[in-house]
């Protein structure tokens, strides 16, 4: 609990997954993303539940192997790449108020995509949503300047090229562009009510926790690898999963 709210925590794990087969059983220094995230809850005290949600019996068991229950199993219907959050956490919170005879107020979802999160920029995302009353709270980094909206452009496909903003036209110097930020996959949480109400993980009241310590998202198998050398494995350590048919093509 934490100032008088009932939290649960949602585990998204699905066992498809285009760029990085397998992803949340691949290890990072020789646990798996699954058990990495696992490892983390434990040290949240304030939370009431955290839970797996997944349609594979594999990442089941490894979750549960690493201290999360997996309960239910995810339908079909919302395990394919192309669902969004809100979908999965609605279905889990339901379920989960039905299994456990309660209403939770608040959902907090850690994908194990970003291994290198800390605790404290878990508890913030959620001491925000609370203290604040808000409908949701993301944690996000600063986008590069170099990557901004306004310096971007479109490529055709006979080869002409125009500003994907007109109004990038205009920029001279990096000066002349705000701030921006992107999510980056450490913690989501949400109002129980806005959830259910509004079936989004955003809404009209929403905050950021700002995060500027290195994050990695892990979508592909350059992704595991970038992360694992951050956390200075030994290089003859290889990755598993699609990361070690990565390093073997390039060789």
């Amino acid at each position: 609990m934490f100032a008088g709210k009932h939290i649960l925590i949602v585990v998204p794990a699905r066992g498809g997954s285009k760029g990085l087969p397998l992803k949340n059983l691949c290890k990072l220094g020789g646990i798996t993303l699954v058990a990495w995230t696992a490892r983390l809850i434990k040290s949240l005290l304030w939370a009431d539940r955290a839970v797996v949600s997944t349609d594979y019996e594999e990442i089941a068991a490894e979750a549960e192997a690493a201290g999360l229950t997996a309960p239910f199993r995810r339908p079909q219907a919302i395990s394919g790449d192309r669902v969004g959050d809100a979908d999965v956490l609605i279905h889990a919170l339901r379920e989960m108020d039905r299994i456990d005879g309660m209403n939770y107020d608040v959902v907090v979802m850690l994908q194990p995509t970003c291994p290198l999160r800390q605790p404290s920029q878990v508890t913030a995302t959620v001491e925000m949503l609370i203290e604040k009353q808000l409908d949701a709270v993301w944690t996000v980094s600063p986008t590069d300047v170099k990557f901004h909206p306004l310096k971007q452009l479109v490529v055709g496909d006979n080869g002409g090229m125009t500003y994907y903003d007109p109004a990038g036209a205009n920029i001279i110097a990096r000066q002349q562009l705000s701030p921006l930020y992107h999510r980056n996959g450490a913690a989501y949480a949400v109002n129980r009510a806005y959830l259910l109400e509004h079936s989004a993980i955003i809404g009209p009241n929403s905050g950021a926790v700002i995060i500027r310590d290195t994050l990695v998202n892990i979508d592909t198998a350059t992704d595991l690898i970038a992360a694992e050398r951050h956390i200075a494995q030994p290089l003859s350590i290889q990755p598993s999963c699609a990361a070690q048919q990565h390093r073997s093509a390039q060789s």
